[in-house]
């Protein structure tokens, strides 16, 4: 008989129930790896215009025209905060302080995108809240099992 007070729902299909448990433990990895893979494109479109970006002079007078100033600076901070710090989120180098910098980076990009309103497609501020949202998760959680953190013994 299954007690009323237990802390675990019962899985409506038990095989499916039996997989998801199976492979809770490699949520925190799959959330870091896909997070830091998904930064990379992002700071190579910033940092040498590759993917149809526009490099990091084009970055830098885009940064500059909404107030960001130097632009250059700018450009060349968050370029490679998502190209080195999307590749060191992917290994689980540092995890924590790189987590902490795209989620300091996220709330600005919030705030930029706040007057567009939410929808992404019109320039709203969806997007850099879903990426600030992943920021957070992996700040708390960490590098876990799977990361180099772990590898060399240190939790940041």
């Amino acid at each position: 008989m299954t007690s009323l007070t237990s802390d675990k729902p019962r899985s409506i299909i038990p095989a499916i129930g039996n997989v998801t448990s199976a492979l809770q433990p490699l949520a925190p990895v799959i959330i870091r790896v896909t997070t830091g893979l998904l930064m990379v494109p992002h700071g190579a479109q910033k940092l040498f215009g590759a993917f149809g970006g526009y490099g990091l002079e084009g970055t830098a007078g885009w940064l500059e025209s909404i107030g960001f100033a130097p632009g250059f600076v700018f450009a060349l901070l968050i370029g490679l905060l998502e190209f080195v710090g999307g590749l060191m989120l992917t290994v689980g180098l540092l995890t924590r302080p790189v987590a902490a910098a795209v989620l300091v980076f996220m709330a600005v990009a919030v705030s930029t995108h706040i007057p567009a309103g939410y929808f992404w497609n019109n320039g709203g501020f969806e997007m850099p809240l879903m990426w600030g949202l992943l920021a957070l998760t992996v700040l708390i959680q960490g590098g876990g099992k799977f990361s180099v953190d772990r590898k060399i013994g240190y939790e940041f």
